[in-house]
């Protein structure tokens, strides 16, 4: 049966792959001690103009360079492919790697990093053993834990795409961090990843002493999908009455399920995301339209009270920044502590990019501040990184 592709079609589901291109060299900040919403400078303003048929912002020349060389990777369009193919194609982890060698420099991820180790190994899920890694700063522990999933539409990816992002918060937040590889739709349709979320928290929770981690400190964090996925497993953990993450980390995270908002609109046409390809994630992550109205995927129409607090990252030419605005709205209107910042002039997908990109590596410090500040119980745990100077209100 043909999927129809219409308003109410999810944006939710469908972003992780999103390296879409972004704005003008600044970030914004939203705090909710303060309701404040800021606009950070960036020091390199954009030189790459947009088209009509291209996102309306630029990606800063950084940024673009790893558009480029991902572009020149020669992957061929996601909705055209089978799930099988469309695991093989280049990734913006592959693109990173090409600009790091026509540097000169290293690709080791123990090099990019220095002071985490990493291991590989299995832990139960919801159906069987799934694939995990363990990265443990340098230092004596036991540290505080942070449960990571990757993204990828629940249907593509793993945890060695998303290694930098893990390894970097490991560093930054000097916490074990665990990524897990959750089962992929279509193989595994929605709620199968969700399924194995929690698994992997509850497995946390208890096992965490193996890790050199402490249980007592335990937070959640993902990036797209994953996002969705730790915001996910919060409240189900709230709602099955298990020990609540002391912090949420959700990096441009899938939110909503429509696909009219104004950074949809603007981004329709964005590479390597689009419209078609939106299509092609919902038809495979989904069994039935029933399953985008479950709150597990249109978190912002979910019970978000009681959630620990929430730090959301966001770039600015990505279909998922209107619903992490709203996201954003919605747990400070249920009484969260809630900090969100979006990188302008960055694409989805950024925040795993420190080793060549310096907005990749603000936010991740910006992450980490936050985590830290939760997971060592400080009483600033709310504010994060200051804004500091020369932002300016947004609204």
């Amino acid at each position: 049966m043909g999927l129809r592709f219409h308003a109410t079609v999810p944006l939710a589901i469908a972003t992780m792959l999103g390296v879409a291109s972004c704005g003008r060299g600044t970030y914004t900040q939203s705090d909710s001690a303060t309701g404040e919403v800021s606009v950070m400078a960036n020091p390199s303003p954009p030189e790459v103009s947009s088209s009509a048929a291209s996102p309306r912002a630029a990606p800063t020349p950084a940024m673009a360079r790893v558009l480029d060389e991902l572009a020149s990777l020669g992957g061929k369009p996601i909705e055209t492919l089978t799930p099988e193919e469309a695991r093989r194609q280049p990734t913006p982890t592959d693109a990173v790697t090409a600009v790091l060698t026509k540097e000169g420099r290293s690709t080791d991820p123990t090099d990019l990093v220095p002071g985490v180790a990493s291991a590989d190994r299995t832990i139960p899920g919801a159906a069987g053993q799934i694939p995990a890694r363990v990265y443990t700063p340098a230092g004596a522990g036991p540290f505080p834990v942070i449960v990571y999933y990757h993204g990828g539409g629940f249907v593509i990816a793993n945890k060695d795409v998303y290694d930098g992002g893990a390894r970097g918060l490991s560093k930054l937040a000097n916490a074990v961090v665990i990524s897990i590889d959750y089962r992929l739709a279509p193989e595994h349709k929605f709620p199968a990843a969700h399924d194995d979320a929690l698994a992997a928290y509850r497995w946390t929770l208890a096992n965490a002493a193996s890790i050199n981690g402490d249980p007592t400190r335990v937070a959640l964090a993902g990036e797209s999908a994953g996002g969705n996925l730790a915001l996910a497993t919060a409240i189900a953990a709230r709602d099955q009455q298990l020990q609540a993450p002391m912090h949420i980390l959700a990096v441009y995270p899938v939110a909503a399920t429509d696909t009219t908002t104004p950074s949809y609109i603007e981004n329709a046409n964005a590479k390597p995301l689009n419209r078609a390809m939106m299509g092609w994630f919902v038809k495979h992550a989904t069994a039935s339209a029933q399953d985008l109205k479950d709150p597990r995927l249109d978190l912002i129409n979910a019970n978000l009270a009681g959630l620990p607090p929430v730090t959301i990252v966001a770039a600015e030419i990505d279909p998922l920044r209107s619903e992490g605005e709203t996201l954003m709205e919605r747990l400070r209107a249920a009484g969260v502590d809630v900090s969100r910042r979006q990188w302008n002039g960055m694409a989805h997908e950024f925040f795993g990019m420190a080793a060549v990109l310096d907005a990749a590596k603000e936010a991740q410090k910006y992450a980490a501040d936050r985590l830290r500040g939760s997971l060592s119980g400080a009483s600033a745990a709310g504010k994060g990184a200051p804004a500091g100077p020369g932002s300016i209100p947004t609204r």
